[in-house]
């Protein structure tokens, strides 16, 4: 297969959703489907051992939720396809914000019940800042929902994009007959006690006797939803799609595997093939024979036998091949990847190539940092990988003296997965964890112990936003870090950071040094 063959077959993408919408439940039904695994684990029955394939942490099959995002690749219908399984919870949306500038499409789960919810209109947010091609699905059928056409409307309204259903629910809950696909017109039939996937009736022609004896009284109401969905909605355009302007809609049970295969034939067919890029040097366009690609995230001990870490690279451009030498930008150096692999979760194989769209782990002794760039010698930055500014605050300290190193390391190696941000405060020399949620906090403490050896302690800090300052005048900035000296402190790579107590004493520290910029995201 040549270059151009393997490009026009890859589909990478990011599932995203708010906490409990099944989100990781639908990862495993696309998996089953791919052959990729052949059991689905339960994610939150306590009965049942065997967690989810992609929640691999200790942590994460504990609580039932998904605290990183894994990715997980397989062969389907021949297509190779790459999902990237985000953390729901808001506590960890930086990384689920980094994932999707790695992704070039996205299905968003929506529970049928509680429609769209607000951490669901933050991710949309991200989306439409990209022009990402989004999917909807609409999960969890075999429950009591909402009206369709009111889903759609608050679909729309709140999540701000044109939608057009691909497929069409017949009922819900107790009453939950199926699904109409309007994208090949065909019926699925749904029957809780039987998972496997059941071939679809062909009806081109709704007012077919057959469909009253399969449907009863609710083939007149899905007659009459047809009509209304093909009069209110426009047909589907492919290009409004892939431009981010229109969202096709699919309904199902991800729990029950039921309209999870109508949502992946269909993806296949539609889903944009790998995107360009956007670097501050220019725009890369995936069809460019010389590779290159970004490190959109780093995960310390996903084998914690070996303390191995790992580097996860999107490649944007050209032909990636294992033992190439490649030059790393940020370094300035030159490196030989002689272990790349390839992913199912936390389960890897070293891999011989990759091509654009692919996501390859390279094993990394801490030359990388999030954002990195590697090319075959072309100067060039991506773009869009930022660490926002914390909104909660704690000093870190050793509580076990014995285990001093393990705890720095490890304090050293999760800092760089950009779940939480370090400063080191000027004044007192104290290290401070900043993070966006109060979880983050219970999972760094959790792995130090659990992955290092090693035990922490936290101690309150009220402070209210810390933020990157910067100014073209060497003479000012010093001025402002000798005035603002107790509340200085320096960042993982070395740069000044402000910590400001409160909105009032920042508002003042802005009125009063006007030359000095203040910035709320650590890409400046």
């Amino acid at each position: 297969m040549d270059f151009k063959e393997e490009l026009m077959r890859r589909r990478t993408f990011g599932i995203v959703s708010h906490p409990d919408a099944g989100k990781t439940t639908l990862t495993e039904k696309l998996l089953l489907f791919g052959g990729a695994i052949r059991v689905a684990g339960a994610v939150k029955s306590n009965k049942i051992k065997k967690g989810a394939t992609s929640d691999f942490m200790e942590i994460e099959r504990q609580r039932g939720i998904s605290v990183a995002t894994s990715v997980m690749g397989f062969e389907y219908n021949g297509y190779k396809i790459n999902i990237l399984d985000t953390p729901g919870h808001q506590d960890f949306q930086e990384d689920t914000f980094r994932t999707l500038t790695a992704v070039d499409s996205v299905i968003i789960v929506i529970d049928a019940a509680k429609g769209v919810e607000p951490q669901t209109e933050k991710l949309m947010n991200v989306c439409r800042m990209r022009h990402t091609p989004v999917i909807v699905f609409i999960n969890k059928m075999d429950r009591p929902a909402h009206d369709t056409f009111t889903l759609l409307d608050e679909v729309e309204k709140q999540l701000n994009i044109k939608v057009r259903p691909l497929s069409w629910p017949i009922g819900s809950g107790d009453n939950f007959k199926g699904v109409y696909n309007l994208f090949d017109n065909t019926l699925q039939l749904f029957d809780p006690d039987i998972q496997e996937i059941q071939p679809g009736i062909k009806f081109n022609d709704l007012s077919h006797p057959e469909l009253d004896t399969l449907l009863g009284k609710q083939a007149t109401h899905l007659r009459e939803e047809h009509e209304l969905v093909e009069g209110v909605y426009p047909a589907f355009n492919h290009e409004a799609y892939l431009n981010g302007h229109l969202a096709p809609v699919f309904f199902g049970s991800a729990l029950y595997n039921f309209g999870v295969q109508e949502l992946l034939d269909t993806f296949v067919r539609i889903a944009p093939t790998p995107r360009p890029s956007e670097t501050e040097e220019r725009t890369i366009l995936p069809e460019e024979p010389n590779f290159s690609g970004f490190v959109f995230k780093i995960h310390a001990n996903i084998d914690p036998n070996h303390r191995s870490r790992i580097a996860f690279v999107k490649i944007c451009s050209g032909h990636f091949k294992r033992n190439n030498v490649y030059t790393h930008v940020r370094q300035g150096k030159t490196l030989r990847i002689s272990s790349p692999t390839a992913f199912m979760a936390s389960q890897k194989e070293t891999i011989e190539e990759a091509f654009p769209g692919d996501i390859i782990g390279v094993p990394d002794t801490g030359n990388f940092i999030i954002g990195d760039t590697l090319t075959e010698g072309e100067i060039v930055h991506f773009k869009g990988l930022p660490s926002f500014s914390p909104e909660l605050f704690r000093y870190i300290e050793n509580a076990d003296p014995m285990k001093s190193k393990q705890l720095a390391k490890g304090i050293d190696q999760l800092m760089d997965e950009g779940v939480a941000q370090l400063f080191t405060n000027q004044f007192n020399g104290r290290k401070i964890i900043g993070t966006v949620g109060q979880l983050q906090f219970e999972v760094i403490q959790y792995r130090l112990e659990h992955e290092y050896g090693a035990k922490c302690r936290y101690e309150p800090l009220s402070m209210y936003k810390a933020c990157w300052i910067e100014c073209e005048d060497p003479k000012t900035l010093v001025e402002f870090k000798k005035r603002k000296y107790q509340k200085m402190a320096t960042d993982k790579r070395g740069r000044d950071v402000f910590m400001a107590d409160s909105a009032f004493i920042l508002q003042m520290a802005q009125d009063e040094f006007k030359d000095i910029n203040f910035h709320f995201t650590s890409e400046f």
